[in-house]
């Protein structure tokens, strides 16, 4: 999976960790820095090759849309602001997306995959055939890498999601509807509150549970008329 990299341009300490947090969800994102002003982000972008910058507004010594115009060649552009008076000019310098704080995750996943969506991969590319879809989640201050394909189901416990795949399961702090946007393949199916399972994967079901390698898991009431027109 190709990495882009970026930075975040803010200069509040805790919309600038939210951002942090977010980008660790995302597998294609590689944070290179964090800048409090927009002077330290064109050092920056002379030291290194960033293809996406989150940049707020307001920011001390150089506005953000004033920092935009002085790049000649700027990389993409995702305005992450608390005004949405100024989204009109930020379109107009051709930015990526336009986010307006409190920002969920939800949106900011909309707003990054548009870089994705951007890249035209060859069909001829032989990374098409190699590269296994995956993701990195954080166990016990690791990255631990889990290959979409090897998982079997996905458990929510409260603050936390317990991931079981083919080899190996991990508890990570996410959330269950976080981990259903990352999942976009239609392989996935949400049969209960709190399970995800991978269709594939299943070794039996009935109207009230299914089994997956030996496990029984229940199908929520609400998901069952669903979940059942899925399976049969």
């Amino acid at each position: 999976m190709q990495k882009y990299n970026c930075i975040i341009v803010e200069d509040e300490p805790l919309a600038a960790e939210i951002l942090k947090e977010y980008i660790d969800h995302v597998p294609f994102l590689q944070l290179k820095n964090i800048c409090s002003d927009a002077i330290y982000a064109t050092e920056i972008l002379c030291q290194e090759k960033i293809d996406l910058i989150f940049l707020d507004i307001q920011l001390p010594k150089l506005k953000g849309l004033d920092f935009i115009k002085t790049l000649h060649n700027p990389p993409n552009i995702i305005i992450t602001t608390a005004y949405q008076d100024y989204a009109l000019q930020g379109y107009e310098l051709n930015v990526l997306d336009y986010l307006l704080k409190p920002i969920e995750f939800s949106r900011f996943l909309t707003a990054t995959n548009k870089l994705v969506q951007k890249q035209v991969v060859p069909i001829n590319n032989p990374r098409t055939l190699t590269d296994r879809p995956h993701l990195f989640f954080s166990v016990n201050k690791k990255k631990v890498k889990i290959f979409i394909d090897e998982i079997l189901y996905i458990e929510s416990l409260k603050e936390y999601i317990r991931i079981t795949a083919k080899n190996k399961s991990i508890l990570t702090k996410f959330q269950l509807g976080q981990i259903e946007e990352l999942l976009t393949t239609n392989n996935f199916l949400r049969i209960h509150r709190s399970f995800i399972v991978a269709k594939d994967k299943i070794d039996a079901f009935s109207a009230t549970d299914i089994e997956i390698n030996g496990k029984q898991i229940p199908i929520g009431r609400s998901y069952k008329a669903e979940v059942i027109a899925v399976l049969e």
